[in-house]
């Protein structure tokens, strides 16, 4: 005769603990894992954003040293034209200080970085992620359905309040009063989460990271793009300029008239858009995305039997992308030419001579267009150069290169492709400025003129190129270094007339060596200069990468 024996209760194990708490489960670790690998690149982001605070305000000190010199710059900084680079502008007139010049000039390039950094965390810690087969890993152990997009935006949380309180803090160290220094840090973290909520919405779209990385920076292009045109149609701004989250952030008027209810628009958004991110990842596989991928050919097409050729192939969807904004945008900045400088010379005479031509204002605003056209197409330039960096390290270059493709072939490939995609939407998105001059001023003239002047400054946009490709083919790595000619020759073409400095700063800007058409007379010496060294560049680059290793993740 057996006796049953009574079995006590197994108390349960961890991770049967871990389970029970549902889609949450291993968020806390994923955040400390996502931490750990970017303990270097945040920090770096947010210290470089911030390291800029200082620069301004040394600058103003030495460029302003008097409340009077101060508004004499405050006065060429008033008008349509620099609504359109720098935001509605409070602050500006009298009571003017350091600060509130600060935040309606230069600012908005601060919400931009801060967009940027968001854009690029959220995509790299999920649908990168999913690209390279490392969430299955992951989510092999337990792993709740959403631990991995609320670890990626704790983590941007993060970021953004510690780059709003080293805003903060840099600001206060430069004698700003603590509430309007605390506002353009909160403004400055706001923005950055809108854009997080964003992309959490694009990696759901799409299984590439470059295409969810793009429609973000898409929406952040139309967003800069609405908030332009809304800022110079009116005195600080109008009802179009509420549609950006820019506008969400700059209309808090800090330093001057501070409120901060603005800015619970940006967390609602951002709110808002990181709950629909979570619906549309229940809708479908890890890995996958909303739209699905479209089935390849059985076999290559006749066209695609060289390096070049795939070069192409890989970047023509960046390219018409950027083919269709850039134009969009021309003809956005071109069509309201004849209006901005018609108020802007009512409000700010004077000012003409900034834009380069005190009897033709028109052409000076046309010409800083074709130059932020140029800067742009740059910003593709460098972003492409990337893509070649990202076939080496997840190692799609290597079965390349072990056919009778050469090294030098198969880099040469992509920086051609790159360098003739540049100066064709550098021409392009130029010419597009000129046909909305022309349609808004009824000067046809202007379409010809600004197709020469986009071909005249694709120099100094294949400099840049010349200089990423230098850059990665001594490591990769070193890419990043390309962006710091992007910036500096961003903030000497455009805020340069106005910080006033050093000579040889100005001149390691490509843009400070270009003609200025159609203000200035055509030369043709330092365009084949800069052409000149953009070739030497790339030559260099080519051999530097003929001799290091190949590098895979």
């Amino acid at each position: 005769m057996s006796a049953a024996v009574a079995t006590p209760p197994v108390a349960p194990t961890a991770p049967a603990r871990d389970a029970a708490r549902g889609a949450l489960a291993g968020t806390g670790a994923l955040v400390r894992l996502m931490l750990r690998r970017d303990r270097v690149r945040l920090p770096l982001w947010v210290g470089g954003i911030a390291l800029f605070v200082p620069y301004f305000f040394t600058a103003f000190g030495a460029l302003f040293p008097t409340t009077a010199d101060l508004q004499q710059a405050a006065s060429f900084t008033q008008g349509p034209v620099i609504s359109l680079l720098g935001g509605p502008g409070y602050g500006l007139g009298e009571g003017i200080t350091y600060q509130s010049f600060f935040a309606a000039v230069y600012w908005l390039y601060f919400l931009l970085a801060a967009a940027l950094m968001n854009i690029l965390l959220v995509s790299r810690h999920t649908r990168v992620e999913e690209q390279t087969g490392r969430s299955e890993l992951v989510r092999a152990n337990v792993v709740g359905a959403h631990a991995p997009l609320t670890a990626a935006l704790v983590v941007a949380v993060i970021a953004n309040a510690a780059l709003a309180v080293v805003l903060t803090a840099a600001l206060v160290g430069f004698d700003a009063p603590l509430g309007g220094a605390a506002l353009v840090g909160a403004g400055t973290a706001a923005v950055g989460l809108v854009f997080a909520g964003v992309t959490a919405v694009t990696v759901q779209l799409t299984e590439y990271s470059r295409a969810a990385s793009s429609a973000a920076g898409a929406v952040l292009g139309a967003g800069f793009v609405l908030r332009a045109i809304g800022d110079s149609l009116g005195e600080h701004g109008t009802a179009l300029s509420w549609l950006s989250p820019f506008a969400w952030s700059q209309q808090t008027r800090p330093f001057v008239d501070e409120r901060w209810w603005p800015l619970a628009i940006s967390l609602v958004v951002a709110a808002g858009a990181a709950a629909l991110g979570y619906a549309l990842s229940l809708r479908r596989d890890v890995g996958a995305g909303l739209r699905p991928a479209r089935r390849g050919r059985a076999e290559a097409a006749d066209w695609l039997r060289g390096p070049t050729t795939l070069s192409w192939r890989l970047q023509r969807s960046g390219v018409r992308g950027w083919a269709i904004g850039l134009t969009i945008a021309g003809l956005v900045y071109g069509g309201v030419a004849d209006t901005l400088v018609e108020n802007f010379v009512d409000v700010t005479p004077e000012l003409t001579a900034v834009l380069g031509n005190a009897e033709d204002s028109v052409a000076g605003y046309l010409a800083l267009m074709v130059s932020m056209m140029s800067v742009a197409t740059a910003v593709f330039a460098v972003l492409a150069v990337q893509r070649a960096r990202s076939e080496e390290l997840e190692g799609r270059a290597e079965p390349v290169l072990a056919t009778a493709a050469s090294r030098t072939a198969w880099l040469g490939g992509h920086v051609a492709v790159v360098a003739l995609a540049s100066v064709f939407l550098v021409v392009l998105s130029s010419t597009a400025v000129g046909l909305g001059a022309a349609a808004s001023t009824g000067e046809w003239h202007h379409v010809g003129d600004l197709a020469l002047a986009g071909l005249v400054s694709a120099p100094a946009v294949l400099l840049v190129l010349g200089v990423a490709a230098l850059l990665y083919g001594i490591a990769p790595r070193a890419l990043a270094l390309a962006w710091a000619v992007v910036v500096v020759g961003f903030v000497m073409e455009f805020f340069g007339p106005l910080l006033e400095p050093p000579g040889w700063l100005t001149a390691l800007s490509p843009w400070d060596h270009v003609p200025a058409l159609p203000v200035e007379d055509l030369t043709l010496g330092p365009v084949l200069v800069l052409a000149a060294l953009a070739v030497a560049g790339v030559a260099a680059g080519l051999a530097a990468f003929h001799r290091r290793d190949v590098v895979t993740t």
